[in-house]
């Protein structure tokens, strides 16, 4: 029996990167021995074992064959003879497919460490095409490395395009295209994920919706770099790069969705855009099965993120409605979300990056206008039922007035 620690943990200890999960492959071992050394058997479509004090997986050394559709679509042979290179053959990227015993002997039969150093993506084997999930996992690696200068191999990209063109990636499921869709889009570069994935054609399979912003023109006046699809990918870079929350940096992909639906004659203006693009963001949503937060933030901030914008110029009843929509009484979190968004929006033009956004505070200011106003004294003076709530409306539409009168901006 031989140990070795193989894929990311080898890969990111070569770049200098901090190690997180360790994955382990055990060479020349049955389940009968590895039982009786104590592991916990896990998973049910090949040995993979918990070590008894660490609790770090480690996998009986396996081949696989492609036997279906889709991600699942593989039989796996698990066995003593199976050996160290014939496992690490059946991984997605050279940089994946290295080995380390105890003593940190490098093995590297497929030149990873080589293309670590040129900084390429590049698949092991044909078989690479096998898998549809791969096209997802190599995009979110050329985003979580594009700061060192990672690029995707021609080759592999052109193996990338041919799986999106095949039908394969349809037959994904929900739950694993969000796994490496959330996960991308929390990597430092999220916008080379979505552009990778458009190189490769997968873009356009995965969210039409997304992919038929690019080549959509808008006002040059309010957006200097002028294509829809460029401005979707800047609002996401900003977003990383101020570390906003998913919630955010979903809401940020999927807000301006509505301007795919404009017809050519109207270009390059997007009349009521906010509210044609509800119906594609609920498609999305509902697709990946994101998760409640990030399917609620990512309509309101559809709807919304233009009145943000204009939050100066909105009238006190106006600005009353939005704040109601938020439910900023019991869900301030969400509202700063958008305030977040909004600003990410704003930030994702070209040239004004660095623009202030007083839009901001003013909203913030907003919100604790309306929560402040007390509902005590109005139950004193009789008011219950609906006539309680209008005359909380009344009077939260007067500190919103008075809030608008002190703003100086």
């Amino acid at each position: 029996m031989q140990i070795y620690k193989v894929g990311g943990a080898v890969r990111d200890r070569l770049l200098g990167k901090p190690v997180t999960d360790i994955d382990w492959v055990v060479v020349g071992a049955t389940t009968e021995e590895m039982l009786a050394k104590g592991f916990r058997p896990v998973g049910a479509d090949f040995p993979v074992f918990l070590h008894p004090k660490s609790g770090e997986e480690y996998a009986l050394a396996r081949t696989e064959r492609k036997s279906g559709r889709g991600y699942g679509g593989f039989t796996f042979h698990a066995s003593p003879e199976v050996t160290l290179e014939e496992d690490l053959i059946r991984r997605d990227l050279t940089i994946n497919a290295m080995a380390e015993d105890d003593q940190q002997n490098l093995t590297d039969p497929y030149h990873g460490q080589r293309d670590l150093e040129e900084r390429i993506l590049r698949h092991v084997s044909p078989a690479f095409a096998e898998d549809p999930l791969r096209v997802l996992r190599v995009a979110r690696f050329a985003a979580r490395y594009a700061e060192l200068g990672f690029k995707v191999a021609p080759e592999t990209l052109e193996l990338m395009r041919q799986l999106s063109e095949s039908g394969e990636l349809e037959a994904l499921t929900a739950e694993r295209s969000w796994k490496e869709i959330s996960r991308a889009l929390m990597e430092d570069q999220p916008q080379v994920f979505i552009q990778v994935l458009r190189d490769c054609g997968a873009l356009k399979v995965l969210m039409p919706e997304v992919d038929a912003l690019f080549g959509v023109p808008q006002p040059e006046a309010h957006h200097p770099e002028i294509d829809s699809g460029i401005h979707t990918l800047s609002v996401l870079e900003q977003s990383a790069l101020h570390k906003q929350p998913l919630t955010v940096r979903w809401a940020c992909l999927l807000h301006d969705l509505g301007k795919g639906l404009t017809p050519e004659a109207e270009w390059p203006r997007h009349i009521a855009h906010e509210h044609k693009g509800l119906t594609l963001i609920k498609a999305v949503n509902e697709r990946f099965k994101a998760p409640k937060d990030c399917q609620e933030l990512a309509l309101l901030v559809g709807q919304y993120h233009t009145h943000g914008h204009r939050a100066l110029e909105l009238k006190a009843s106006t600005l009353l409605e939005l704040l109601q929509s938020f439910d900023i009484y019991r869900r301030p979190q969400r509202f700063e979300e958008f305030i977040a968004a909004c600003e990410m929006d704003a930030r994702g033009r070209k040239g004004l990056e660095q623009r202030s956004y007083p839009q901001a505070d003013y909203l913030r200011g907003a919100a604790n206008v309306a929560r402040s106003v007390a509902v005590q004294p109005l139950l004193e003076k009789g008011f219950k039922g609906p006539e309680l709530g209008e005359a909380l409306k009344r009077e939260r539409l007067k500190a919103l007035k008075a809030h608008k009168e002190s703003a100086a901006f």
